[in-house]
C-alpha cells in the first residue's frame, strides 16, 4: 500500500511539474500580449483548491492531474464586459495568437534545457561501451567488431558511453540501408571503419533489444546476487530477506549469478525454496515461496527482489565535466535531438516500422517517475526533462484542440488574410478531439496490458 501511495504522489508531482511550466508559457505569453487570463488550472475536473489573484486570474489546482489549461477572455465562449474586448483573444493579431500557441511547448523545452543544464554541470558519467563478446552471424560480426574494442561512432554520431551507443541505435529502429560502426581497440588511436546492411530492423518489436540485435554484449563486471531492494507485499520480504543479503545457494544449488537466481526463481512458481545467504558475514537460512505471475503468456515466479547493482571499475567509465556555456550548449544540443527523436519516433509508428505498444500512458509514466525516483534524484530529474520534452513535442503535433493544430489555423489565416470559417474550424476540433480520445484509451490499453 505504501508503495502504491508513493507512486501516485510520484506520479502526480512529475505531472504537475511539466503540466505547469507548459501552461505556465501560455499564461506568460498572454499576459504579455495583454490578453485578460479568466483561469490558469492544473488539471481537470472539480478543483481541489482555487484562489483569485491580484491580476483577476483564478488559479486552480483540480483533481485529474493529467493536464491543465489557461482560459482566455475570449468571444466564441461568451460574452465579455465592454471594457475588456481589447484584451480578448480573438482579437488579438494573429502573430499574437500565434506566439501565444507556441509557448507551451516552448516552456515545456526550455525547462528540459534548464534541468539538463543543471545535470550537466553537475557532471555526468557514463560507461565505456567497450564490446566484450560478438554473436556469430550478427550484424556486428558482419560489419567486422571484435571484442576488445570500443564503439566509438555510429553513422557519423560521437558514441562516447553505452547511452550514446544506445541513442544512434534508436535513431535507426524500423529502417532500412546501411549502418555505418566505427570503433578501435583501447589505447589505440587506429579506427576501423565498417558497414552492415539493415532492412525494417526490430520492425514491429514491443521491446527491442538494440545491442542484443546488434550483436554485442558490453564489458560489465558481473551482477552478482546481492539484494538490492524487496517490494513491500512480495514474497522475499515476507520470508525475511533484507537489503544487501548475498544469496550463495537455492536448494542446494550454487547461485554465482544474479541471472541464474531470476531464472532459478522464475522456473518454479508456488514452490518452496530454501535459499542460503550471507548477512553481515554470517550465514543464514530461508525458504521463500515464489509467487505465480503470467508473463508473454508463460506462468513464472516472482518473489518481490531487485538486485544491487555492481560498482563500476574507474577503467569502465567515462566522466564529462562541462563549464557553464559548455553545459548550456550541450543541454540545448540534447534538447534538440530528444525532440526531433521524438517526431521521428511518432513518424515510424504511423508507418508501421515501430510497435504501437510503445506507445504509453499515464500507468507507465507514473511507474517510471516513481522507478526513477527510488533510483535518486538525478535519475528522475532526467525522467522530467525527457517527460517535459516529450509533451512539448506532442503538443506541436498538427492536431486540432493541441498547440499545434492552433498554429495550423492560424498558418492558414496568415496565407488567407482572414480566420477558416469557424464551421471548419469546430469541424477540425471535434475530429481532434475524437482521435486524442482514442489514443489515450489506445495508451491506457496498452498500460493494462503490461501491468
Amino acid at each position: 500500500m505504501l508503495d502504491t501511495l508513493q507512486t501516485i504522489f510520484v506520479a502526480m508531482a512529475t505531472f504537475a511539474i511539466v503540466v505547469a511550466f507548459h501552461e505556465w508559457g501560455h499564461f506568460w505569453m498572454a499576459r504579455r500580449a495583454g490578453v485578460k487570463v479568466l483561469r490558469f488550472s492544473i488539471g481537470f475536473g472539480r478543483p481541489l483548491f482555487c484562489w483569485q489573484g491580484k491580476d483577476d486570474t483564478e488559479y486552480v489546482i483540480a483533481v485529474i492531474p493529467l493536464g491543465g489549461y489557461v482560459r482566455m477572455a475570449d468571444e466564441r465562449d461568451g460574452d465579455i464586459a465592454e471594457v475588456d474586448l481589447p484584451r480578448a483573444h480573438n482579437r488579438q493579431p494573429v502573430a499574437k495568437r500565434i506566439a501565444i500557441a507556441a509557448a507551451g511547448p516552448i516552456a515545456n523545452f526550455l525547462l528540459a534545457i534548464l534541468v539538463l543544464w543543471g545535470l550537466f554541470l553537475r557532471g555526468e558519467v557514463g560507461i565505456v561501451p567497450e564490446i566484450d563478446m560478438v554473436a556469430p552471424n550478427s550484424l556486428a560480426e558482419v560489419a567486422g567488431l571484435q571484442a576488445g574494442q570500443e564503439i566509438i561512432a555510429i553513422d557519423g554520431r560521437e558514441t562516447p558511453t553505452v547511452a550514446a551507443v544506445n541513442f544512434a541505435l534508436l535513431e535507426r529502429l524500423g529502417d532500412s540501408g546501411t549502418l555505418t560502426l566505427a570503433a578501435r581497440y583501447t589505447g589505440s588511436a587506429a579506427v576501423t571503419e565498417s558497414e552492415a546492411r539493415i532492412s525494417q530492423w526490430l520492425k514491429g518489436e514491443e521491446e527491442p533489444d538494440l545491442l542484443g540485435a546488434l550483436g554485442v554484449t558490453i564489458r560489465m563486471p558481473p551482477v552478482i546476487p546481492v539484494v538490492g531492494g524487496l517490494t513491500e507485499d512480495g514474497t522475499a520480504a515476507q520470508a525475511g530477506f533484507l537489503k544487501g543479503d548475498l544469496i550463495i545457494s537455492a536448494d542446494g544449488e550454487t547461485i554465482p549469478l544474479w541471472m541464474d537466481w531470476v531464472a532459478y526463481v522464475r522456473a518454479r512458481p508456488d514452490q518452496a525454496i530454501i535459499v542460503d545467504l550471507e548477512r553481515e558475514g554470517t550465514r543464514h537460512s530461508l525458504s521463500v515461496t515464489p509467487a505465480a505471475a503470467v508473463a508473454e503468456g508463460e506462468r513464472i515466479g516472482a518473489v518481490g527482489m531487485s538486485v544491487a547493482l555492481p560498482v563500476m571499475p574507474d577503467a569502465q567509465q567515462r566522466h564529462f565535466d562541462r563549464g557553464l556555456v559548455e553545459a548550456l550548449v550541450a543541454s540545448v544540443k540534447r534538447t534538440g535531438e530528444l525532440v526531433v527523436f521524438t517526431f521521428k519516433s511518432i513518424g515510424r509508428m504511423l508507418q508501421g516500422l515501430i510497435s504501437p505498444s510503445n506507445l504509453s500512458g499515464p500507468i507507465t509514466i507514473a511507474k517510471v517517475a516513481a522507478s526513477t525516483a527510488e533510483a535518486g534524484w538525478v535519475a528522475w530529474l532526467g525522467f522530467l526533462a525527457l517527460l517535459s520534452v516529450s509533451v512539448g513535442a506532442l503538443n506541436l503535433l498538427p492536431i486540432p484542440v493541441l498547440d499545434g493544430g492552433h498554429l495550423v489555423f492560424y498558418g492558414f489565416e496568415v496565407m488567407l488574410g482572414k480566420p477558416l470559417p469557424e464551421r471548419i474550424q469546430m469541424a477540425g476540433y471535434q475530429v481532434g478531439l475524437v482521435l486524442m480520445l482514442s489514443i489515450m484509451v489506445f495508451a491506457l490499453y496498452n498500460d493494462f496490458s503490461k501491468f
